[in-house]
This record gives C-alpha cells, structure tokens and sequence, in this order.
C-alpha cells in the first residue's frame, strides 16, 4: 500500500530509522494537506491567498491555474474558456508534462488521502481477494469523459467528479459530495485494492498520458544491492512499473522507470532498505561505476 502512515517495513525502518522509512510519504501529506490549507484560508479565516478550487484558482490574484482536463471538456463542449482560463490550463500544462502528470495524482489530488486510508485499513483488517478491473478501464472512462462533451452533454464528468466534489465540498460544505467520496473509500476497503486510483480514475489516466515524456523519474540506480524483498511493489500504487526496473538486466533495460503510471510518490524510495531507489532525470541512463548490474545493463 502507498500508506496513510504505514507502520510497516521493518528493514527500512531499521536501516533509516522511522523518519528516514517515511520521508517522502510526509511531505506528500504536507503537500496535500497545504493545498487544502491554501485553499480553506479564505472561506475559514478571511485570508484569500488562493481563490477558487482545483478546477480553477487564482493564486494572489496574479497566477491562475486550471485543470486542463476541464478546459478540455468546455472546448469539447463547443465553447472557449476565458483567456485567463486557458492561460492557467497552459501553466498546468507546461509543470505536470516536465515534473510527470501523475505527480498531480500523488502530491495534489485530496482524493488520495481517502483511497490511502482505504487501502491502510484494508491492510489493518487483513481484507484479501479483490475485484479484477483492467487498469485500462481509466482510459476508457477517460474517452468516455471527452466523448460526452461531443454528444451534447456537457460537463457531465464534472457532476460526479469526486476530486471536484471533494474539494468543492470542503470549502462550500460537503452535502451530496459525501455520498461519492464515501463509494470510492468502500471500493478500495472492500472490493478491490487501489481500485479507484489505479484502475477507474480518468484523471489519473489523463495526467499520466501528459507526462510520458516528463524530465523528473524514479530510477533503480542501485539495483545490485536489491534483495528481493518485494518491499517496493509492496507499497508501489502501481506496482507493475517496478517489475522491469528491478528484474531487466541484460535485457537492455535501463534503470530510469519510465512507466507514465508511475506517480512519483516516492514511497519505493522510504520502504528499499538498500537504497536502491533515486529520484533522477529520464535521460540519466548511468549507474553507479562500482555497481555491477550497472555495467552490465548499459
């Protein structure tokens, strides 16, 4: 599991400590937990550094920032978004497709804080078995999204949007909002592990598809020190983007993790006791000179 605040992986623990086991899986709870903050300023406190929501905000009345899957939509629809819109789409835009679009997915999206709670009670209360859905299902929920639009429909995703509706519903008060929220946290609890992100999720699939050619990658530098431990696909959101990383030499695979699924969480890096795992660029194809497997995967 990514984790809420998993107390598990004892040999990471014990070769870092906790803070060191945990690193990465914190600062992407300061950096959700932030936005939200930014966020909630203004309608709680008065203070409005950032107006609006995920779909659009204006941050110090100067930096706009939109969803470009909804920018995409309204286009779709047959109407232009205002200038400022499409400007804070291109911003957006430009970031996710340099850092990888699933960053949004791990860093940004509330909803993760919800499926991560799922996933860390489903693993407290021993749940096993799990529903199989291809995670190609997200890119035709995905198709079906901008579809829509074309046949008349309009912004049909964004009425039952759970990012949307949550993060709406924080700010304004939740409602209705509840109701999908709490459907996509007894997905991941009892039917199918990961489910929503990693299999359903149309944004997930529509950031991912933005950042194939991203800069910023996790790569298995050091993966002669590896000892299968399976600690890393163990905790991996979406663990079939580790298998090649790990397992390639001599096949002419190098270390960077390619994979557009993968979300950058870092949460590999926290639980490989051996240090196998760096965050990297996707261009940086070396490895440690003294690391064997390295030169042999060259």
């Amino acid at each position: 599991m990514s984790g809420f605040l998993a107390p598990r992986f004892a040999e990471a623990r014990a070769a870092k400590g906790w803070l060191g086991a945990h690193r990465w899986l914190l600062l992407r709870r300061l950096s959700q937990l932030g936005i939200l903050a930014l966020f909630l300023l203004g309608p709680l406190a008065g203070l409005w550094l950032v107006k609006g929501n995920l779909s659009y905000s204006l941050t110090l009345d100067v930096l706009p920032l939109t969803d470009p899957l909804l920018a995409l939509q309204v286009l779709l629809s047959g109407h232009r978004p205002e200038r400022l819109a499409l400007l804070g789409a291109a911003i957006v835009l430009v970031f996710y497709a340099l850092v990888g679009g699933r960053v949004y997915c791990a860093w940004v999206c509330p909803m993760n804080l919800v499926t991560d709670l799922a996933g860390w009670l489903r693993e407290r209360l021993g749940l096993k078995g799990s529903a199989h859905i291809s995670r190609r299902a997200r890119y035709w929920i995905l198709a079906l999204t901008l579809l829509l639009p074309l046949a008349g429909a309009g912004l049909a995703w964004e009425l039952v949007n759970p990012v949307s509706l949550l993060h709406r519903g924080l700010i304004f008060g939740l409602g209705t909002a509840w109701t999908v929220v709490l459907g996509i946290f007894l997905l991941d609890l009892l039917v199918m592990s990961r489910g929503w992100c990693g299999h359903l999720c149309p944004m997930g699939a529509f950031y991912g598809l933005l950042g194939r050619g991203s800069l910023l990658r996790v790569s298995a530098r050091r993966r002669s020190n590896c000892n299968d431990c399976m600690d890393c696909f163990a905790v991996c959101p979406e663990p079939q983007v580790i298998r090649p990383a790990l397992k390639g030499e001599g096949a002419g695979v190098g270390p960077v993790i390619l994979a557009s699924a993968c979300t950058n969480c870092g949460r590999c890096i926290d639980v490989c006791a051996k240090d196998v795992f760096v965050f990297g660029n996707r261009f940086n194809q070396h490895t440690p000179s003294n690391d064997p497997a390295g030169k042999a995967g060259r």
